[in-house]
């Protein structure tokens, strides 16, 4: 499955990053269907390089023409100007696997989270700051997001 396979590439990589987005959301325990695999890392260049190393050995390339050290040195102007929160990768044999690195935030400011799953425990958000992010974004479906964790807390 592309979430394993993804996680234990970044941690092969010795890449700090964190599970985001409606994977994070199921794995907390509300139902959510997604088919992209969002993670947050660590800001630095040389994890935005390694991230990048790490994601092209599953076959996995990014949308955009541009390189890991190019991402983190552009970072803010992509957000700023153009409007990009995450830097994406597919794979061009089977396009429906999705990894996008979500660029707007920092896992250094996050909390993190071990959440078993299968033969793993996966860093996952905190649901403190998945909500905060998702609440943050505004999208309906994260909007959503947002009500279903709440209910975890109940």
């Amino acid at each position: 499955m592309l979430l394993n396979d993804v996680a234990s590439a970044l941690e092969k990589a010795a890449v700090p990053f964190a599970i985001a987005g409606g994977y994070a959301v199921a794995l907390h325990g509300a139902v959510r269907g997604t088919v992209d695999v969002d993670i947050v890392l660590r800001l630095s260049r040389r994890h935005f390089i390694k991230a990048e190393a790490a994601l092209k050995t599953l076959g996995l390339a990014p949308r955009l023409p541009v390189t890991g050290a190019e991402v983190f040195d552009f970072r803010e102007e992509y957000i700023k100007n153009r409007n990009l929160i995450a830097w994406s990768f597919f794979n061009p044999g089977d396009p429906t696997q999705i990894v996008d690195i979500i660029i707007t935030h920092d896992l250094a400011k996050l909390k993190v989270a071990r959440i078993k799953y299968g033969a793993h425990r996966l860093p996952v958000l905190a649901l403190d700051d998945l909500i905060a992010m998702k609440r943050a974004s505004g999208r309906p479906q994260d909007l959503e997001d947002v009500r279903a964790l709440e209910e975890l807390r109940k």
